[in-house]
């Protein structure tokens, strides 16, 4: 007697789908070729970037490349491992574009990088030896035939004495050289394109900046060729020691030495630069608070931050909310048209509107000053308070828009039942405001206030757009105004003037991260008291 098997119920449509996406996610062999293809480019990048790093002597870095990659491999070619496979990118661009970013902004902090500081020790020296050279009178003349490979231009020199061909970079010294002669001069070697003289007479700004260094060693001077045709030795006037890690200057007697502050200093103070990145630990953060140059800016500053926010915050929410009143009353006619209208600053990008702005409130032929004030001359931009007053002005042009969208969903959200169980217990318009109203829109608006507190303590576009910050302050160091934010000075410490000081910028940064995170987190602990109300 055979044993029946047990019917089975019929699969309905959504299995039935479920069941062919199965099929073809783990059968078709379109999904695994596109797979291994995307794989192939992310190993490809990953292979080229260990080259790099592996040159540059990066070894922390490479293992880190070489560790992620064999991982994603791992988890992409494994059958079991589908949740990752789903993670494992946003892991990945979380990990570089956010956790890697601020670490190295919070490293870079305590660090002395900046103008004459953004290299190491050894290309330091380089430099310094480099730009220290003079020709060497009695130099012997060698014949010189430039030469190119991948973009780097070099030098095939023929000894004047042995006949012997040398070739080298300004990153590689001269060493010697199979190559091809003609007429007693090298003028070919294999893996390098030989220039002709008709490009050679087009580079003369590259080959006036090109030297060669003779050997490993910096003291013994390099061959340059500002003609392409002929090569002369040039000799620093800095000497390095490597015994003694210092630098002499031949000329004067002065000698510099390694004070650990990133640069080869003198005696007297005097500092040769380029200097080198070295870690300074917390002296970025103590000439922030103890240098007069920059404590009295930063202190107007971060005052002026906090008014901009509080003010800006208070303003265009409060506007909103008003506007918000109005338009919600269902009696209104057209009330749709005049949300559209009142909406329009929103939907115009921020950083143009600040420019119209900026060319309305000009102080010689601004559309304010000509039309509305009959041609006065108020400097808007200019003076101090006045320019404050605009930028806060503008924004709140800018900002009461969101204000206005976010009160009015809040508004759509409370039952109108309230409102009239507040009515008929004699409550008035005012009453029902602020007893039912306000509370239950703070309920839903807090974290939203608290949010564009913390855009506004970070207003980069608006401010650069509209004023530069200016005016300027008279009598500091660092490039920064009168309306200027934390943020902008970052900005003009790390990228505007003569000397940018990115050790400086980052230690402002961490700052302004410390500020408002501390701002948003006792914010958000006493918004709590307000789900209470629901």
């Amino acid at each position: 007697m055979t044993e029946l098997a047990e019917p089975t119920a019929p699969l309905n449509k959504r299995q039935r789908q479920a069941a062919k996406i199965a099929d073809a996610a783990s059968g078709h062999i379109g999904w695994m070729l596109v797979k291994i293809l995307l794989l192939a480019v992310v190993d490809a990048i990953a292979l080229y970037a260990a080259f790099v790093l592996f040159g540059q002597h990066e070894w922390l870095m490479l293992g880190l490349v070489v560790a992620v990659t064999v991982l994603v491999n791992y988890i992409y070619f494994s059958r079991k491992r589908v949740p990752a496979k789903y993670l494992t990118p946003g892991i990945i661009f979380l990990v570089i574009f956010q956790v890697f970013t601020l670490l190295y902004t919070g490293y870079i902090g305590f660090t002395n990088y900046g103008t004459g500081h953004n290299g190491t020790k050894d290309q330091a020296i380089s430099s310094l030896l480099a730009s220290a050279q003079e020709r060497v009178e009695d130099s012997a003349t060698y014949p010189v035939t430039v030469v190119e490979q991948f973009g780097t231009y070099g030098l095939l020199v023929t000894d004047p004495d042995s006949g012997d061909a040398l070739l080298g970079t300004s990153e590689q010294p001269l060493e010697e050289v199979d190559a091809d002669f003609q007429g007693g001069q090298a003028v070919a070697v294999d893996g390098w394109n030989t220039l002709p003289l008709a490009k050679v007479f087009t580079l003369s700004a590259e080959l006036e900046k090109l030297s060669v260094p003779f050997s490993d060693d910096p003291n013994d001077g390099s061959l340059r060729a500002p003609d392409g045709q002929k090569g002369y030795l040039y000799v620093s006037t800095l000497e390095y020691d490597a015994d003694a890690d210092t630098i002499t200057d031949t000329t004067t007697g002065a000698v510099y030495t390694d004070t650990g502050e990133g640069a080869f200093t003198a005696e007297d103070g005097e500092a040769l630069l380029p200097g080198w990145q070295t870690t300074v630990g917390v002296d970025n953060f103590v000439r922030a608070v103890t240098d007069d140059s920059i404590r009295g800016p930063l202190i107007s500053v971060t005052i002026w931050t906090f008014v901009f926010a509080l003010l800006s915050v208070a303003t265009t929410f409060f506007l909103g909310l008003l506007l918000a009143l109005v338009f919600n009353n269902t009696r209104m006619r057209f009330r749709n048209g005049y949300r559209i209208i009142l909406i329009l600053p929103y939907a115009f990008p921020a950083f143009l509107s600040a420019l119209v702005w900026a060319g309305m409130m000009n102080e010689s032929f601004g559309f304010i000053n000509q039309v509305i004030f009959g041609g006065a001359e108020i400097p808007w931009l200019t003076d101090p308070t006045l320019a404050k007053v605009s930028v806060l002005l503008v924004n709140l042009w800018l900002g009461f828009p969101y204000m206005f969208l976010v009160c009015m969903g809040a508004l759509q959200g409370i039952p109108e039942d309230v409102n009239e169980a507040a009515v008929m217990d004699g409550a008035n318009p005012w009453q029902v405001f602020r007893r039912i109203k306000l509370p239950l829109l703070l309920v839903t608006v807090a974290p939203l206030l608290i949010s564009s507190f913390a855009f506004n303590f970070n207003n980069f576009n608006l401010i650069y757009m509209l004023t530069k910050g200016g005016p300027r302050f008279d009598d500091v160091s660092i490039p920064v105004g009168h309306t200027d934010i934390l943020i902008s000075m970052v900005y003009k410490v790390a990228f505007t003037g003569q000397s940018r000081d990115y050790g400086l910028a980052s230690a402002f940064t961490i700052l302004i991260f410390i500020v408002v995170a501390t701002i948003s987190i006792v914010s958000f602990r006493k918004t709590k008291a307000l789900e209470e109300l629901n």
